[in-house]
């Protein structure tokens, strides 16, 4: 009987230190995150720091990585498995982070390691879109990302490419054969969204995918 109980004690004990000891590197993490100092980080995950660890905004060390321009700590975590998918307090996963920013190589890597591309609330896409990234726009599509994907207001990539004017993701979406008629919960098309901000060059590529496709709308360019 005794001896159990002194198993139980050494046993508890020892998971007060532990405990301890890795408050202590999850310290060491964030401070190694904030200094961008990815070896540091590493040496943790090396010593058994959880891969997916999760900080207080919510961010996946992977998360935190891409955000803070961290190369060798995403390859380090691409390696040892970390979760692709997880979103954080935003609904942002690591691949929304890097078609956000416009890095064509973190996009590249995440969604090579297995990523969704397609999921509900910000898809990467409008992600993407929204921040003027053709070329991330193009790669994703090809990638399985639905071209008329929404965000949680029914939003599409092309609403929010012809809303600020960004003729270039416009094309490509175009070329892809995004649907300019689709309204979001507001009632807004892309139609509508070019009208607002008139941008008379989308208008017009708008109007000539109109009649390509057959899809019926009204322009008014005189506006």
């Amino acid at each position: 009987m005794r001896s159990a109980v002194f198993t139980l004690i050494v046993a508890f004990i020892s998971c007060l230190f532990s405990t301890s000891a890795w408050a202590g590197a999850y310290e060491d993490m964030e401070s190694a995150i904030k200094l961008r100092d990815a070896q540091a980080v590493i040496k943790l995950l090396d010593r058994g720091m959880d891969v997916n660890t999760v900080n207080r905004e919510g961010d996946t060390l992977l998360i935190q990585a891409v955000r803070n321009d961290m190369p060798d700590l995403i390859d380090a975590l691409l390696q040892r498995r970390a979760r692709l998918n997880f979103r954080n307090r935003n609904g942002e996963t690591a691949l929304s982070i890097a078609a956000f920013t416009g890095n064509m190589t973190y996009v590249q890597r995440i969604v090579e390691s297995g990523a969704e591309v397609n999921f509900f609330g910000w898809p990467p896409i409008t992600y993407a879109a929204f921040n003027n990234h053709p070329a991330i726009v193009e790669y994703l599509v090809k990638k399985g990302a639905e071209v008329n994907a929404k965000t949680e207001n029914g939003s599409t990539a092309l609403y929010l490419a012809a809303r600020n004017g960004y003729t270039e993701v416009v094309k490509v979406l175009l070329r892809f054969n995004a649907d300019p008629t689709i309204a979001n919960q507001y009632g807004e098309t892309a139609v509508d969204a070019a009208m607002k901000g008139n941008f008379d060059e989308i208008l017009q590529m708008l109007r000539d995918e109109g009649g390509r496709s057959g899809r019926s709308f009204t322009l008014d360019l005189s506006k």
